[in-house]
């Protein structure tokens, strides 16, 4: 397919969402820029391996969604201020993302609260398990305060489902709580347990992003997330803009360092390895009351609360990659 698209002379791709296919495309992408200098091809992702913005790194890749050490940065400092945790259970699947969930939370919750005890760190096959039960009855007899996880998809959907069945009343701390989907399939299991991490949601009050869901919706009959999209493109536009070009290495240079000022605040994109560093949102699925829940999900009467705001500065992770530029034009 890549190939099919440097034949029809494209430029520039955004790309979405699996690891495996981001690095296989970046590093493709690497290999044809080199062998074509002067039909380059820019990638811009949302999502992708940790390793794309360290080791892996390309002047050619740009990535416009938090990573896996991000995500978890911003759990384990929520985690690290709450007094009452003292027994933390990590679970998360067998394959390079929940390894480095793993890793990262090992490391962190160490390092930020050493007399927090990892009471369970289990690594499950990936969407295969069918019934979560026997891991519910290893986290129940571990007795965390907080179970981490860095699931998605069904894996974390079961999991939640198999703890409410048993009646474990413990917080589940997610990366994709909310994302699309995931209210539909916990339903009122995840209300008062699940916890995300996310860049906006429906209940912050921001009339520009409501009346952008509102238009969402009605278009596609789908729930609006405040697609990192949104960052992508604009930071597109105002590359081009600026670059006064479409060419992909112009756009290249224009978008490091560059920053917009989005609905919930700055976002820029650190030129050192192309990462995207914007505010994030803790927040708790729970009923809608009304109040400071209004809006729900996916019409499922489970909305989000505001747990913390994380500003943009206390998200940002050191990097290890080592750039190689082109020429600049």
């Amino acid at each position: 397919m890549l190939q099919q698209i440097a034949d029809r002379g494209i430029r520039l791709i955004s790309y979405c969402c699996a690891a495996h296919v981001a690095v296989a495309l970046s590093e493709a992408i690497e290999k044809h820029n080199s062998r074509e200098p002067d039909h380059p091809i820019l990638l811009l992702l949302e999502g992708g391996d940790q390793d794309l913005t360290n080791e892996k790194c390309s002047f050619w890749t740009f990535a416009f969604l938090a990573k896996n050490e991000m995500f978890m940065q911003v759990l384990t400092n929520f985690i690290a201020q709450q007094s009452d945790v003292k027994r933390v259970y990590l679970i998360n699947q067998d394959y390079l993302w929940g390894h480095q969930a793993q890793r990262f939370g090992r490391e962190m919750l160490s390092r930020k609260r050493p007399d927090i005890a990892i009471v369970g760190d289990d690594l499950h096959p990936l969407g295969k398990v069918k019934d979560f039960a026997p891991y519910v009855a290893k986290i129940r007899a571990a007795k965390p305060d907080v179970v981490v996880t860095a699931n998605w998809g069904s894996d974390m959907v079961l999991l939640v489902k198999a703890a409410a069945d048993s009646g474990l009343n413990v917080p589940f701390y997610t990366y994709l709580g909310s994302i699309m989907g995931a209210a539909t399939a916990m339903g009122n299991t995840a209300a008062d347990k699940v916890k995300s991490v996310w860049r906006w949601h429906p209940n912050l009050g921001i009339e520009k992003e409501q009346l952008a869901r509102q238009e969402y919706r009605k278009r596609y009959n789908l729930e609006y997330y405040s697609l990192t999209s949104t960052n992508l493109f604009e930071m597109l536009a105002k590359a081009i803009n600026e670059a006064k070009s479409t060419d992909p290495l112009r756009i290249g240079y224009a978008l490091e360092g560059l920053r917009i000022e989005t609905s919930t605040g700055s976002a820029w994109l650190r030129p050192d390895d192309h990462q995207i560093f914007e505010p994030l949102y803790i927040m708790t699925l729970t009923r809608v009351n009304g109040q400071d829940v209004k809006y729900d999900l996916e019409g499922t009467g489970i909305g989000t609360r505001t747990d913390a705001r994380i500003e943009a500065s206390d998200t940002i992770v050191s990097t290890r990659c080592e750039m190689k530029r082109p020429p600049k034009p």
